[in-house]
């Protein structure tokens, strides 16, 4: 059995991710700030499922704290690292960009040198498909270049990337980034998608529609993203051995270093969504319809065939059981 970090253990996919390998018999310790981006008590409530496993140890404290993480790392003994910590939202990034920084690149690089310092024999850390930012082509491979995010969001995540390769380079560390699209199910954030349409069609209150509706994502249950995640984690990246220099793959290198996307592989236009939360919930939506926010991109559809090889990734939860599932907690949740 591993000992393992998971960052942002309160979190969304945090908590999952800590409670499959906890499930699984792993050693596990979360860190989280518990900040007030979203609900604390939504946090501590995830924590609550955590904290009966005797394998399980939870640290409240700040990824950009140096010296914490110093110490997270001295006394931990890691295998593995599971980086899921970070200041979440597209949108909260126009609003506090200096959180941004602080958590997503100045909290990754002191994850980086708490692997390089301990001999962490895998990183597995959350990138996102917001990195795709401008593309046009579809679906989004891991070959394409990501160079024109439209979010400082999407740029730090597309900077962690960069500063992954670079310690796989010069230290050897394996790294794998996982660019997730869209998840959604039990527990989930307030500020995406599921939460907020669920809690405005609850409260008959309007749910605002960006893009007319015309928005496709390629919504991706949290149990599906955690199987590929752990999976992932069980594969250390090594150096890709057809890596040409002359024509790069920016997803491999000559390096340990790799990033896959992981997703649904099937988008849903955002009105279709809406319908099956309707059905879930048993009740009419109000629509507002809204232009495109800054920020946003239009579509995202994943193409998952390296992740699909390395480890036989398919998802296996389709929209209409998903949103089942997610409503069915909500209900019990928030005692609606």
């Amino acid at each position: 059995m591993s000992r393992i970090l998971v960052t942002g253990a309160a979190g969304f996919v945090g908590f999952h991710t800590a409670k499959k390998l906890l499930d699984e018999g792993e050693t596990v310790v979360g860190l989280d700030n518990l900040n007030d981006y979203y609900s604390v008590q939504l946090k501590r409530d995830r924590l609550v499922l955590l904290e009966p496993y005797p394998e399980f140890r939870f640290v409240e404290g700040d990824l950009a704290d140096s010296a914490l993480m110093e110490r997270v790392f001295a006394e931990g003994h890691f295998d593995e690292v599971v980086h899921l910590g970070a200041q979440a939202g597209v949108r909260y990034s126009l609003q506090n960009p200096r959180a941004y920084i602080d958590a997503n690149v100045v909290g990754f690089l002191n994850i980086l040198e708490g692997c390089r310092a301990h001999s962490v024999r895998h990183l597995v850390y959350a990138s996102s498909s917001s990195v795709y930012g401008l593309n046009g082509k579809m679906p989004f491979s891991e070959a394409d270049p990501v160079d024109h995010p439209v979010s400082l969001y999407a740029a730090t995540k597309k900077s962690n990337e960069l500063m992954a390769h670079s310690y796989s380079h010069l230290f050897g560390i394996p790294t794998t980034g996982l660019r997730f699209f869209t998840v959604y199910g039990p527990w989930g954030r307030p500020d995406m998608a599921a939460m907020l349409f669920a809690s405005a069609i609850a409260e008959g209150r309007p749910i605002r529609v960006f893009n007319e509706g015309k928005m496709r994502r390629d919504f991706t249950y949290v149990d599906d993203v955690v199987e590929g995640v752990v999976d992932t984690l069980r594969r250390p990246a090594a150096p890709n051995p057809n890596w040409d220099p002359a024509h790069p793959d920016p997803a491999t290198g000559n390096a340990p270093f790799r990033v896959l996307n992981i997703g649904n592989h099937e988008p849903v236009e955002l009105l279709r969504f809406i319908r099956v939360m309707e059905d879930a919930m048993g009740k009419s939506a109000i629509l507002e319809m809204l232009p495109m926010q800054p920020g946003d991109v239009v579509a995202t559809y994943a193409d998952v065939d390296r992740l699909a090889n390395l480890t036989g990734f398919r998802p296996k939860t389709p929209i209409e059981e998903g949103v089942a599932r997610f409503v069915e907690w909500f209900r019990a949740y928030y005692k609606t």
